[in-house]
């Protein structure tokens, strides 16, 4: 892929917010165990980072998807996961859909000030019983006169507690399970709406993630995202964003990785010698960087493709999946090159090895990967 002058602004755009609005601020969000999402996300719009390919009609800078690849790559250089994951919700999770198929009025009033980082996002898929098997999913959203009455409950939201609105996926229909879904644009303060308290998670600690649940919650049926019934059919559409986002993002976090252990293992001496001058060691460390630089060559073949509406599932997949296998052995042997400093809570490898690990579950895990694989290869029975 080659990047322009234009791409090259946008990365030291991105570079420069990430070093002076979030890793200053990083040791005290994973502190609070939050972010403060309304005001990163302020900063972040004033820089045009939160509608990059969205419409300029809606305030967004109208540009290409490389553009956003850009993007999701450089926030990776953050020193921890939270932050970024936040915004990936944001701008790749929560609102593609909205983008390609909301009504002109449903964008006006949810997109444009999402754009504006005036309103926060985030995607209501998961369920404590339908995580990766979206089809499954019991939340009901039944029309009655112009409202849809929402009821059931959500799990692992990520951005949930700081949301002004939800882009929920729920069951608007009886029959078919791919055909009875539609998604629905609902305000975080409508009544009926309430949060668990933020989960407690074995990373991402700066992450509000919550269970959210819906009783009897009633919003337009405006608010639907395109027809009734094609919910399943665009989250799998927006799907193909997030898995792309998740590998982009973490590029430069497993690049970080092995940088930081270079520099650890050059200075730190074992039996009189550096422990980087071990050939095991160093040749891995090679390896590992091969690992990284082939999924960054596979992700920019979908971008690629993105750009010349091509469909990117195969290729979105693949990068999903590889991403997911990376996440356990990256961050792993590179802590064991740390000796017991890697196993410090405040060591940035350390702080990797717990957040990356939700790479290979979230946005389906590692196990669904294989199986649209082996659909998109005729050989799932």
């Amino acid at each position: 892929m080659i990047f322009t002058a234009e791409h090259e602004q946008l990365r030291e755009t991105v570079q420069r917010f990430v070093r002076d609005e979030i890793n200053p601020h990083v040791d005290d969000w994973e502190k609070d165990g939050i972010f403060p999402a309304r005001v990163l996300y302020k900063k972040a719009a004033e820089l045009g980072l939160l509608g990059i390919n969205k419409p300029e009609e809606y305030g967004g800078l109208g540009l290409d998807y490389s553009f956003q690849a850009i993007f999701a790559e450089e926030i990776g250089r953050a020193d921890h996961m939270s932050s970024p994951l936040g915004l990936g919700v944001h701008t790749t999770m929560a609102t593609p859909a909205l983008t390609n198929f909301g009504s002109h009025e449903l964008k006006q009033e949810f997109l444009a000030p999402a754009i504006a980082g005036e309103r926060v996002a985030c995607i209501a898929v998961s369920e404590p019983s339908a995580g990766s098997d979206v089809a499954q999913l019991k939340t009901q959203a039944k029309q009655q006169a112009d409202d849809y009455v929402i009821n059931g409950t959500k799990m692992w939201i990520t951005n949930s507690t700081q949301s002004d609105f939800i882009c929920l996926l729920a069951n608007t229909s009886e029959g078919p399970v791919h055909k009875n879904k539609s998604l629905i644009i609902v305000p975080s303060d409508t009544p009926g709406i309430s949060f668990s308290k933020p989960l407690e998670k074995l990373g991402m600690h700066a992450s509000d993630t919550a269970q959210i649940f819906f009783d009897n919650v009633k919003v337009p049926v405006r608010h639907r995202i395109g027809d009734e019934g094609k919910g399943f059919f665009y989250q799998m559409q927006q799907f193909q964003e997030e898995r792309l986002w998740c590998a982009l993002s973490c590029l430069k976090v497993f690049e970080n990785c092995i940088d930081k252990t270079i520099e650890y293992t050059r200075d730190r001496h074992i039996f009189g010698a550096p422990v980087l001058h071990n050939q095991s060691i160093h040749y891995h460390l090679a390896e590992l960087q091969a690992e990284v630089e082939l999924l960054r060559s596979l992700c920019y073949d979908a971008v690629e493709k993105i750009m010349h509406g091509e469909d990117v599932t195969r290729l979105a997949t693949i990068a999903k999946f590889k991403l997911g296998k990376l996440t356990q052995t990256i961050p792993n042997d590179c802590l064991q090159y740390w000796g017991g400093m890697g196993f410090m809570w405040d060591n940035f490898v350390a702080r990797v090895y717990r957040d990356i690990r939700a790479a290979a579950i979230g946005g389906g895990s590692d196990e669904t990967m294989l199986a649209v694989l082996s659909k998109l290869m005729g050989t799932h029975p």
